[in-house]
């Protein structure tokens, strides 16, 4: 089933500074769509084309996400909504807010951003990538700090649905979610910003990742890189067996010093450490959006400090650099 979410994007970027991916982008989209969709695509294609249309009288990406008003829709229609959207599940980033749903995600994902934003360059005017972008929660956030355009990096077709079922409640053709890995995109250093956050940890070669995220960044512009680290030195790495906290694709959980270290070597600048913050189980945990094991579950019953494997419980940090 062929989609036109792109078609609108690459209008919007022919006379933009990424205008270059025209090039190469189009052709990698078609041979997704005809050679590599999940066995649900067109299923969940037809949910969200039995979304009700609304008329949102509140937008607000500045405090939270939110769409709408619960008055602006009638019992029957708030519970078609909620019974669409959990076709969708499990979601994991938000929370977001339409016509009065709470969608209460499995991460507090506003707290993340309250950590991050005070410490980035002003977005206004700004060409934005999310690397890892999930859902896109935090893509809305930049959206709301008036950044030109916001543009999303993420292979889950999942979360490419979760997205366009939220942006169906708000089609601004300034922020777009590309289901494709930042190893796809054209090296062009057209963004002003880039962000990634937790994704790091998941990839086996993490050097090659940083310099995919430098890749991407315009002369000057702002990196914002959020992942796990582990107490130590710039020698200090730690390599997790079979799995960490239940996850079996994390590689490797270095110390800020050693971090900061890659990036000077990939010839990042003003690398600096902004926040430093122990995940809880109040900011990661099971809801009704997302109903099966989360943190709680993954760490030591007897010792919160300790995964259920022995290592360190998670800790993240926020390093911002220039490239």
């Amino acid at each position: 089933m062929s989609v036109p979410w792109f078609n609108q994007f690459y209008k919007e970027i022919a006379d933009s500074p990424l205008s270059a991916w025209l090039e190469l982008l189009p052709g990698q989209i078609s041979t997704w769509q005809k050679e590599q969709l999940h066995g649900d695509f067109n299923k969940w294609v037809k949910l969200l084309n039995k979304l009700p249309q609304t008329h949102p009288s509140v937008i607000e990406l500045k405090e939270k996400v939110e769409f709408g008003l619960q008055s602006e829709i009638n019992e029957y229609t708030q519970k078609q909504i909620i019974g669409l959207l959990k076709q969708f599940m499990p979601w994991r980033k938000g929370p977001f807010h339409i016509h009065g749903i709470h969608i209460d995600t499995e991460w507090r994902s506003d707290w993340k951003w309250e950590r991050v934003q005070p410490h980035i360059q002003s977005l206004e005017n700004r060409y934005v990538l999310d690397v890892g972008c999930g859902s896109g929660y935090h893509m809305w956030r930049m959206l709301g700090e008036n950044a030109k355009m916001v543009v999303g990096a993420d292979p889950s077709q999942l979360f490419l649905m979760q997205f366009q079922a939220i942006k169906h409640f708000n089609p601004d053709p300034r922020i777009h979610l590309l289901p494709v890995g930042v190893e796809q995109l054209p090296e062009k250093n057209a963004f002003d910003t880039v962000f990634s956050m937790g994704v790091l940890y998941h990839r086996k070669s993490p050097l090659d990742f940083l310099q995919q995220l430098k890749n991407q960044l315009r002369p000057g512009g702002e990196l914002i890189l959020e992942t796990l680290v582990v107490e130590g030195d710039e020698n200090t790495v730690l390599m997790a067996g079979d799995r960490y906290a239940q996850m079996r694709n994390v590689w490797f959980l270095p110390s800020t010093d050693a971090l900061c270290l890659w990036m000077k070597r990939l010839g990042f600048k003003n690398v600096r450490v902004v926040d430093l913050a122990k995940t809880t189980i109040e900011e990661q945990r099971a809801t009704q959006w997302m109903d099966s094991q989360s943190l709680v579950d993954f760490l030591d019953p007897q010792d919160h400090s300790k995964t259920i494997e022995g290592y360190p419980a998670p800790q993240r940090a926020v390093v911002v650099a220039e490239r």
